[in-house]
């Protein structure tokens, strides 16, 4: 039963010019490291997953990273996913050669959603990730949901409702949705709860919640109530607040399941 999938606790890690930023709402971003040396100690600490984003690619309008895929896949043993820049069925596939089991479109699959289907019909769609930038707009006749798709590292406000656009992509053969609230991301005062469950439950595809964790109680939520299938973490653990073990071990004791650390 779907029920009994263990939750995942994915690290993310926002690359900017081969450095690992972080930022808060997308924005005064600082390098705190290098993300191959980062990969190493979240995957040696029991993370499920690794996401990385390279965060100024598309807006750069530049390619992707490859060289530090290369090098994460040859330090790393356990799945991880690559977005920012990522705009043809050619970049996935050089993604994908490169050592990642998934890759995450979001500007790209916005401007021209014909990506995603063209990507899950090459590659299968458990390679192909939607990445979906949030930002609560109020409720109108254009957003019935209240929540709008931005694109272009939050730059750029589509017009697109949040819920509309994450069932089109399930039907267009995305195999996941990593959902992530600007107005969350970074705060560290928890995830956007309400909107993480109305996606959640709009689709079949597995929802990971990105955007506000700061202690583990946060991931407790939207894995809960938020219903999400796994939590994006970045603050928490890159400045050493909480350890990825600490956390599976609260969530493993609140009834959560999940992978123990090794």
């Amino acid at each position: 039963m779907a029920t009994m999938l263990s939750k995942r606790i994915i690290p993310c890690l926002d690359v900017r010019e081969g450095k690992t930023t972080k930022g808060i709402k997308f924005k005064n971003n600082v390098d705190i490291g290098d993300p191959v040396e980062m990969a190493k100690y979240y995957y040696e600490a029991g993370a499920d997953e690794i996401v990385f984003y390279d965060i100024t690619a598309s807006y750069e309008k530049r390619g992707i990273m490859i060289d530090v895929v290369k090098r994460v896949a040859e330090t790393i043993f356990i799945p991880f996913s690559v977005g920012g820049g990522i705009r043809t069925v050619e970049d996935m596939r050089a993604v994908l050669l490169a050592g990642a089991e998934k890759v995450s479109v979001n500007t790209a699959a916005v401007k021209n959603p014909d990506i995603i289907a063209k990507g899950a019909e090459v590659f299968g769609s458990q390679c192909v990730v939607l990445g979906m930038d949030v930002k609560s707009v109020g409720k109108k006749d254009s957003i019935p949901s209240g929540y709008e798709v931005v694109i272009n590292g939050g730059r750029t406000y589509m017009g697109i409702d949040a819920v509309k656009w994450a069932i089109q992509a399930e039907q267009l053969g995305a195999g996941e949705i990593c959902l992530n609230s600007i107005d969350a991301d970074g705060t560290k005062q928890g995830y956007e709860l309400k909107l993480t469950a109305l996606i959640s439950q709009s689709v079949r595809i597995p929802v990971i919640a990105s955007g506000g964790a700061g202690k583990p109680a946060h991931l407790f939520d939207v894995l809960t109530k938020g219903k999400a299938d796994a939590a994006l973490i970045a603050s928490m653990v890159h400045y050493g607040t909480h350890t990825i073990s600490e956390i599976k071990t609260y969530l493993s004791r609140k009834g959560v399941k999940v992978r123990q650390s090794w």
